[in-house]
């Protein structure tokens, strides 16, 4: 019996092949990709439609969704165990569920998952070609809370070394900002930034990072953008920042959402560790605070936003509700009428450097360097191809 023969029933799918249609199980084909990076595309919400798909769409479907094309040829029972082992793997680095502090944005994995397994097979690559890993002395260190916040904020910074006098010293807050990744990574806490066009994925979801767990090389994935929140980015990342090595202190590794303009009462004890961390209830007594440009004077001297400096001196009861929301509602108008900059394309190096980190790209680099890892193997891992083993001189320029 030829394919023409087929009687397509309303739990079958019909897959062009050279003007012939071949039968695929429907249920096959909307396991795997309906919670793939490739939902939301036309051919696959058309076929959902008419049933039918070219081969040629179906190829380029299971291309982008790191999904192998037999697949959707196989049995259902089959591709529901290796969905499954799929999930199991793809889950030992997050918890499914989002941690949020203010917030109801959830986050589905679907949304950064090829991230998230690019970031696990970075790991991977660390721990199998570097040999003076040892294991992280950071990840779960505040797992059992003492009894006080400003304890566990001590014990953080004191674990990584963090100078705050230097971080406030820092001309600018994009500087804080490298002096705070400098010491994760030196605590072997690695740190990805995102970096447009040279993700595995545009990230589609409006969240604030994601904490990879690893007993070694834990990950932080420092999401940038418009997180709809109306702070200006640089401090933002740096309470974001926080926040997800407070979490990798507590044992805490799941993708991040947060408001951080949200005066409400129950923030919870990781968002209180940060404002310690950051801005110190002792060091905020000094600072008068009901006027606008005092919040931004003591956010200039902590390197962190506006909002934030409110937010934490209403939690302290330095500053009512009433006049923080005040301070909140200026800061949102002002921040609306701001000129936006010109976004730039970053050199391909620079690029790698800040998705990768400068610490897996170095401990990868070396591994090269010691012929541990072939330079093949880096650029695919390392540098997603973007870069040629030619680069690798301008690469190493980019890390000085």
């Amino acid at each position: 019996m030829s394919n023409s023969d087929w009687s397509f029933g309303g739990f079958t799918m019909r897959v062009m092949i050279a003007g012939e249609p071949v039968p695929i199980d429907r249920s096959v084909f909307v396991d795997l990709l309906e919670n793939s990076v490739v939902n939301g595309r036309a051919p696959y919400i058309k076929a959902l439609e008419t049933s039918k798909i070219q081969y040629s769409d179906l190829l380029d479907l299971a291309r982008k969704a790191e999904i192998p094309h037999p697949l959707f040829f196989a049995p259902p029972a089959v591709v529901k165990a290796q969905l499954h082992t799929k999930s199991e793997k793809l889950l030992q680095g997050v918890a499914p569920e989002t941690f949020t502090v203010n917030s109801r944005t959830i986050v589905k994995l679907r949304g950064v998952e090829l991230i998230l397994k690019d970031l696990l097979r970075k790991q991977a690559l660390a721990r199998k070609h570097d040999p003076t890993l040892v294991k992280n002395r950071i990840v779960g260190l505040l797992r059992k809370p003492r009894p006080t916040v400003s304890e566990d904020a001590a014990a953080l910074v004191s674990a990584l070394g963090l100078d705050r006098d230097e971080i406030r010293g820092a001309r600018k807050k994009e500087a804080a900002l490298d002096l705070i990744i400098e010491r994760l990574e030196a605590n072997q806490v690695l740190v990805s930034r995102s970096v447009r066009g040279f993700m595995p994925q545009l990230i589609e979801v409006r969240f604030s990072g994601m904490t990879v767990r690893d007993s070694k090389v834990p990950y932080i994935f420092l999401a940038g953008g418009d997180h709809g929140d109306f702070q200006e980015p640089t401090g933002r990342q740096i309470f974001t920042l926080v926040l997800m090595a407070v979490l990798v202190a507590r044992g805490i590794f799941a993708p991040v959402s947060y408001d951080a303009n949200s005066t409400a009462p129950d923030a919870g004890r990781e968002y209180d560790i940060v404002g310690e961390i950051l801005m110190p209830a002792a060091e905020l007594q000094g600072f008068t605070l009901e006027e606008l440009d005092d919040v931004k004077a003591a956010a200039d001297l902590f390197k962190v936003t506006p909002s934030a400096v409110a937010v934490r001196a209403m939690r302290l009861g330095r500053i009512t509700p009433l006049t923080a929301n005040g301070h909140l509602h200026e800061l949102k108008k002002k921040f609306l009428t701001r000129q936006k900059p010109k976004p730039r394309q970053p050199k391909p190096v620079n690029a790698i450097k800040k998705y990768s980190g400068r610490d897996l790209t170095t401990r990868m680099l070396r591994a090269v360097d010691e012929h541990r890892l072939s330079q093949r193997e880096f650029c695919r891992v390392v540098c997603l191809n973007r870069i040629g083993p030619s680069d690798l001189g301008d690469l190493k320029a980019a890390l000085r």
